[in-house]
């Protein structure tokens, strides 16, 4: 018969307690210079060593070489409370939950009284101590506040709150805290190689995640597996399986389905959730899990692996793709949606319609009518008609609209002559090669990461928001950011507003981290057309565009741009099909807005009509 490997393992010395450093520091130099109290209190969550460290103290206590920090393990003493010691007769151990009373505590007032049997102190040990009375606590206040020289006593609790405060402040109160997931992932690949055991990808990971932070938790999970293990090896799946966690080709099929728009493969693996007896409360959290990973992943990029430990290098590769299916705010927006039904489901008498109608929330972004289910529409619109995709674009000059006609004049010929007057450039495929902008960041990585600076904006100012939303990322070198404008009356508006750049500009740096400056140009497309029975153009003027934003240093900067020039003669009548079903793919207003931002107005008479 094999002994538990939380008893099998349990440390000895202070050195070998893991994730407790905030105490075991403290004790040991006041070991060292002999500066040790009369009474402590340890307090923390279950299993994470207060008992163990209160015995650690003891062996530190009463070593023949001490006190001192470091135990010799060969004495009577570190012997007998060592983990495999019958225990010390002048080290007392009380399971306070069963002697709480007052008759107790009068008995240990007693016991305290007599000298040691053998060892240099006699050290009380009172575990559970919450348990005990307040009239128990009372019994104890007089023996605890003045001891004999050679009693010490140390208080092991889950919730220190309700140690009565007399006590409380007779003790050096040291607060534990659960393992840290990396040191607890770290602490069982050691133990696994210490037992011959081979663990297959994934299985630690979820036995730190079921473990919650508990040292004594996690191993019994761990002993448990290699108990029903066969040949040494923790299959996954059946670790999977009896921890209750939900299977990673399940949850890769139902994100895989949402990256898709694929209604019925994501209620076909609802359906074999339910069908096979899972929880649908743990897959919603599972779910929430990987989604936070994919979020981790699109964030932060290659030093995702410092973030994700514990998933194996082609889970790593594999979730990377399923990342790239999502933008941002759309993952954002799904995470949301399950994490709101994970707090509905509490309680709820049907489960399994709470899971389906959180999957028709996040297969439909248009049902959230929030910031964050505005920002995964407009992404994902994005996605759709290939805004973002390019990682280099040529900038189109900003031109006047000129007819067959206007092409033949002298003026003409010479505005097409001059490079600020070239027809707009086509997107170009996407270039690795492009150049990356200050810190290391590419056009590719500020496009991406445009979504997210936009909900910013909108956080600090819903009027910044409204000029922002209509800019395109065009172009990043250096620290200098050129942005397309849909018209001359939106490049006034972000010149005029301060408070439009500055807002952008401090988004930016906080999502990014580079101060920028602007370049400004004017999409072409987006100017008015000139009708064809307009006169001849003779002569294109230009603009130069004033200060938009400071640099670093408040120094002013110059914005690039070129006004379009001002056609004379009178504006077309606009044509009849504006009201046409055929919108293009490019349009993300209305026509009144779309009308607004190009500058046209409707004709009118001489009566005002």
């Amino acid at each position: 018969m094999s002994t538990a490997l939380y008893r099998r393992y349990r440390p000895e010395t202070f050195t070998e307690l893991i994730g407790q450093a905030q105490v075991t520091a403290p004790l040991m130099t006041a070991l060292r210079t002999d500066r040790v109290n009369h009474a402590y209190l340890f307090s923390g969550p279950r299993g994470c060593g207060k008992t163990t460290s209160a015995r650690i103290l003891a062996r530190c206590l009463n070593c023949a070489e001490g006190p001192t920090d470091t135990p010799c393990g060969k004495c009577p003493s570190c012997v007998e409370l060592s983990r495999d010691g019958s225990g010390s007769l002048d080290v007392v151990e009380i399971d306070a939950a069963s002697h709480n009373g007052v008759d107790d505590a009068r008995d240990l007032r007693e016991r305290a009284i007599f000298a040691p049997a053998r060892d240099r102190y006699k050290i009380f040990i009172l575990d559970e101590a919450h348990m005990v009375t307040p009239q128990g606590f009372n019994a104890l206040l007089k023996i605890v506040e003045e001891p004999p020289a050679h009693v010490k006593f140390i208080f092991a609790t889950t919730e220190p709150d309700k140690v009565i405060g007399t006590i409380r402040s007779r003790t050096h109160h040291y607060p534990f805290r659960l393992v840290p997931p990396a040191q607890m992932l770290e602490y069982l690949e050691q133990l696994c190689v210490s037992e011959k055991v081979d663990v297959a990808p994934g299985v630690l990971s979820l036995v730190v995640r079921s473990g919650g932070g508990s040292v004594r938790d996690s191993l019994s999970l761990l002993d448990q597996l290699i108990a029903g293990s066969e040949g040494g090896k923790v299959e996954y799946d059946r670790a999977a399986a009896l921890l209750g966690f939900t299977h990673a080709a399940l949850l890769d099929e139902v994100v895989d389905a949402f990256g898709a728009k694929n209604s019925a493969s994501v209620f076909a693996s609802v359906d074999k959730v339910i069908q096979t007896g899972q929880d649908p409360r743990r897959f919603v959290e599972d779910l929430l899990e990987h989604l936070r990973d994919l979020i981790v992943i699109l964030s932060v990029g290659e030093e995702a692996k410092n973030v994700l430990r514990g998933i194996p290098a082609d889970e790593l590769e594999k979730m990377k793709t399923q990342a790239l299916g999502f933008g941002l705010a759309e993952l954002t927006h799904a995470a949301e949606t399950v994490n709101t039904a994970l707090t509905e489901m509490s309680g709820a008498t049907s489960p399994k319609l709470h899971l389906e109608l959180m999957c028709a929330k996040v297969l439909v972004p248009s049902s959230d009518q929030t910031e964050v289910g505005s920002l995964a529409r407009i992404e994902r619109l994005e996605r759709r008609i290939g805004v973002g995709s390019a990682t280099a674009e040529a900038a189109p000059a900003a031109t006047t609209a000129v007819s067959p006609a206007q092409a033949s004049s002298p003026a003409a010929k010479a505005a097409s002559a001059t490079p600020k007057a070239q027809a707009p450039v086509a997107d170009k495929t996407p270039d690795v090669s492009a150049p990356a902008g200050i810190g290391g960041i590419t056009l590719t990585q500020f496009k991406d990461a445009w979504p997210n600076i936009l909900s910013i904006v909108n956080k600090k100012s819903k009027a910044a928001w409204m000029v922002a939303f209509a800019l395109t990322v065009v172009d990043f070198t250096g620290d200098v950011l050129t942005l397309k404008f849909l018209s001359q009356k939106d490049l006034d508006s972000f010149k005029n507003s301060g408070d439009a750049s500055e807002v952008l500009r401090t988004a930016i740096l906080d999502v990014l981290g580079v101060q920028v400056k602007y370049k400004a140009q004017i999409d072409a497309k987006a100017e008015v057309p000139v009708a064809a029975a307009a006169p001849i153009v003779e002569k294109v003027e230009t603009t130069p565009i004033p200060v938009v934003a400071e640099s670093v240093t408040e120094e002013p900067e110059e914005v690039e741009a070129e006004d379009a020039a001002q056609v004379a003669g009178p504006v077309a009548e606009e044509p009849k099909s504006r009201n046409s079903k055929m919108v293009d793919e490019d349009a993300r207003y209305g026509e009144s807005l779309l009308r607004e931002m190009l500058g046209a107005e409707p004709m009118t008479d001489k009566n005002g009509k």
